[in-house]
């Protein structure tokens, strides 16, 4: 069935990711991981049992965002000419969300695995903005 020509697109646009590129930015990852950090670093400066409880939920919840976040760089933002261009993308992407998950800051409450996750998080960040510039 073909559309009537009044429904037919007059003018044709393309694009390198699925909306405007200004939707995507590392810091979102990055507070995410922040606040992972800082309640890491909080549980252990308390050791009221429903404080940690509770921070450990938070955190938690923290730790999925920030993979969420690099997942839909990795996924919707990075193309095939940025993963050419940097070989190591794919690998960092991967690096930065098991960082991000049960084997990294999920699961840990030590800051020094949120002080890892921030590290992977800045690297990644550099090549975003380096291909912005692109």
């Amino acid at each position: 069935m073909r559309l009537p020509r009044f429904l037919t697109p007059q003018t044709v646009v393309s694009a390198h990711c699925d909306l405007p590129c200004g939707v995507y930015d590392p810091a979102q990852a990055r507070i995410e991981a922040e606040s992972v950090k800082a309640i890491q670093e909080k549980y252990q400066a308390n050791t009221d049992p429903e404080f940690r409880t509770r921070a450990i939920i938070i955190k938690e919840q923290r730790a999925e965002l920030v993979k969420h976040h690099l997942w839909v760089l990795w996924t919707d933002y990075f193309k095939p000419p940025h993963f050419e261009k940097y070989p190591n993308l794919h690998q960092l992407f991967n690096e930065a969300t098991k960082l991000a998950g049960a084997a990294g800051a999920k699961g840990s409450l030590d800051p020094a695995v949120g002080d890892q996750l921030l590290g992977k998080i800045e690297e990644i960040s550099k090549i975003f903005w380096e291909t912005k510039q692109a």
